[in-house]
């Protein structure tokens, strides 16, 4: 899934006339660069979901031919959140009874990396996981905190740094989240929130309920947000070396 529903209002000016997902870098679009990192990892179903300027992004989709992908699409009237938008569309990853035990990607539209996807996927089966968040050492506004077995326990935030932890650990260890997930199927039942909400939220909660949701530790990989237009910049020597 790709979320690609949100306003883009650091991007601004650029999203006063298009949505985020339609930002260029280098002449390709950011849902472009997006779908084409998920295809080259074996991905050939996507759903996205709009809200933004939503017929720009369907008409643009259809004008490529889905880059060759199956696409659909889930329309939010209400910007529902990642953790709302995901639970709009879970079934997506519902519809065949046979392929839930089959894990899927989550990826904001607005963030471009060398992360190895299917190494990412390979870890999450691998461990069980219910979901595993692609992670760094690097400094950010809100913070994950994890155990030492890597299982997700609280966060931070800034400016106060006030701990907040769902699961007893003895020292957390605070990680940048990056966008990217990996999910298990099975999760979406578990999740009880309604309306908008964060996803963040419904991993603490599973976290607290003694639910695996575990960090990817992808420190040797770049990774940038492409929130703001001076980012967008820097993404064009990015993409030269990805």
């Amino acid at each position: 899934m790709v979320l690609a529903a949100g306003l883009g209002t650091r991007l601004r000016p650029l999203t006063d006339s298009r949505p985020k997902a339609l930002v260029e870098v280098s002449g390709r679009t950011l849902l472009e660069i997006t779908l084409a990192r998920l295809h080259e990892s074996g991905v050939n179903e996507v759903i996205v979901n709009v809200h933004h300027f939503a017929d720009m992004v369907i008409d643009y989709l259809k004008s490529k031919n889905n880059f060759g992908m199956r696409i659909e699409i889930s329309r939010e009237d209400v910007l529902l959140d990642t953790g709302g938008g995901l639970k709009k569309a879970a079934w997506f990853f519902l519809e065949d009874p046979k392929r839930l035990d089959e894990p899927f990607l989550l990826h904001n539209v607005d963030v471009i990396s060398s992360i190895d996807l299917q190494r990412m996927v390979a870890f999450h089966r691998e461990k069980l996981a219910l979901a595993t968040l692609a992670v760094q050492k690097r400094q950010t506004s809100r913070y994950l905190l994890f155990d030492e077995q890597d299982q997700l326990c609280g966060r931070q935030s800034k400016p106060e740094m006030k701990i907040e932890l769902v699961r007893p650990a003895d020292k957390p260890q605070a990680q940048a989240f990056s966008g990217i997930h990996v999910l298990s199927p099975r999760l979406l039942p578990q999740i009880n929130e309604e309306g908008v909400f964060s996803i963040i939220n419904s991993y603490l909660n599973l976290a607290s309920e003694g639910g695996k949701i575990l960090a990817f530790h992808a420190d040797q990989y770049s990774w940038r947000d492409l929130g703001r237009p001076e980012h967008l910049k820097l993404a064009e020597l990015d993409l030269k070396t990805i």
